[in-house]
């Protein structure tokens, strides 16, 4: 039996929002703050993963939004999941004060720059295609193409490197409001969760506190969850990042016996966003965190036994 485990293990439902005002921001004088640079259509054959041209800018083969632009434009392309591509412009929207708190944020997301295709679920229904162009001082501009839509199977690119982090809710939030801020489940247990490096180690840097999320005792039940400090979270992460990794396809084998449990581990650091991990006992290949995946080994069940939450 295979089993189908999402981006950081947790499944996220979400409602893709049909972003179709048309949304200028504009001086005090009335004139657009910034010239319409966006594409009347969207030139891609899919979700995401498209932008009018790749960058030359230094740093963009390892952040999706490399140094400190000053403005962003978010082109909105709303259309169907189940036929994407010739989407036509529904708006912009522009943010200047925020522009560098976006692109950091973006920029914390994990990258690669190699192809990688895994399944995805297949619920139909409204999307929006998203471009985003942020200008620099200098002149230079980098684009990033990315979309919001129901299944959250989403890809987001500058043209040279690939995010499979998804940021839909964010970014459709941004362009309806002006104001830029990360849209976080109001439960942490129900993720998702991806931190630039875990393309290269399955928990990345120096985690400062771990979230352990166990199962629910029955559906819409609050998950049993532990919170440890410095000390386990290092540890744990020692564990983790020990087994022989491979790239994830997003499933395991097993974990249908009465005996296999699921955990869900959310890394806290001092500064940006958290690092999800799942560990599966009793499916193969039972640890994944959405890019790499690894066999359980007894340090893992050790530690996984030890920082289990009770219920």
């Amino acid at each position: 039996m295979r089993l189908l485990l999402n981006a950081a293990g947790i499944a996220l439902a979400s409602i893709a929002i049909c972003a179709s005002a048309v949304l200028i921001s504009r001086s005090p004088g009335g004139a657009p703050s910034a010239p319409a640079t966006c594409p009347q259509r969207w030139g891609g054959a899919g979700i995401g993963g498209w932008v009018p041209q790749a960058t030359g800018i230094d740093g963009a083969e390892a952040s999706l939004v490399p140094g400190e632009p000053v403005a962003a434009t978010i082109c909105a392309y709303p259309g169907e999941n189940f036929r994407p591509g010739g989407e036509r412009l529904a708006g912009t929207r522009t943010l200047t004060g925020q522009a560098t708190a976006m692109a950091r944020d973006l920029a914390y997301l994990p990258v690669t720059t190699e192809n990688r295709d895994g399944p995805c679920t297949a619920v139909g229904g409204p999307m929006t295609n998203y471009l985003i162009r942020f200008a620099y001082p200098g002149g230079e501009a980098i684009w990033v193409g990315t979309a919001e839509e129901v299944n959250a199977c989403v890809t987001t690119t500058n043209g040279t490197t690939t995010s499979e982090a998804y940021m839909g809710p964010s970014i459709t939030a941004a362009y309806r409001t002006g104001t830029w801020k990360v849209v976080r489940p109001d439960d942490p247990c129900d993720g998702p969760a991806q931190r630039r490096g875990q393309n290269e180690w399955m928990v990345p840097g120096r985690p400062v506190s771990v979230l352990v999320c166990g199962e629910a005792a029955s559906s819409g039940a609050r998950r049993p969850r532990a919170q440890h400090g410095r000390q386990a979270a290092t540890s744990l992460a020692a564990a983790l990042n020990s087994p022989d990794t491979r790239p994830s396809d997003h499933t395991c084998q097993g974990g249908e016996s009465t005996h296999s449990r699921v955990f869900h581990y959310l890394f806290g650091y001092a500064d940006g966003p958290p690092a999800g991990v799942v560990v599966w006992i009793g499916c193969v290949p039972g640890l994944d965190n959405g890019l790499l995946q690894a066999d359980v080994d007894d340090s893992i069940l050790n530690q996984a036994m030890r920082l289990t939450p009770r219920g």
